[in-house]
């Protein structure tokens, strides 16, 4: 395997801003920007815009679409085929 091809992989804090949740876990990405974790260390930070905490679909605020409607809407528009 070729050497220092790779990007270094170590500690980073991943942050939620719009639901005010942060995690720490290991990855590629890097940041200039710095957070003290929980631990007392200091970890580079990189601010996401969704996570698990802000998403729809995990927070049950989805919305469901309404397949029937359209199923019905088709075959008004090009006849039911019997």
């Amino acid at each position: 395997m070729r050497q220092n091809i790779h990007p270094s992989y170590g500690p980073v804090v991943f942050r939620d801003r719009a639901a005010n949740h942060a995690f720490l876990t290991r990855s590629t990405m890097t940041s200039t920007r710095t957070i003290e974790w929980e631990d007392g260390n200091t970890y580079p930070v990189v601010d996401v815009e969704i996570s698990n905490v802000s998403h729809p679909f995990y927070t049950g605020t989805a919305r469901v679409l309404d397949t029937a409607g359209r199923v019905e809407r088709f075959e008004r528009r090009y006849g039911k085929q019997d």
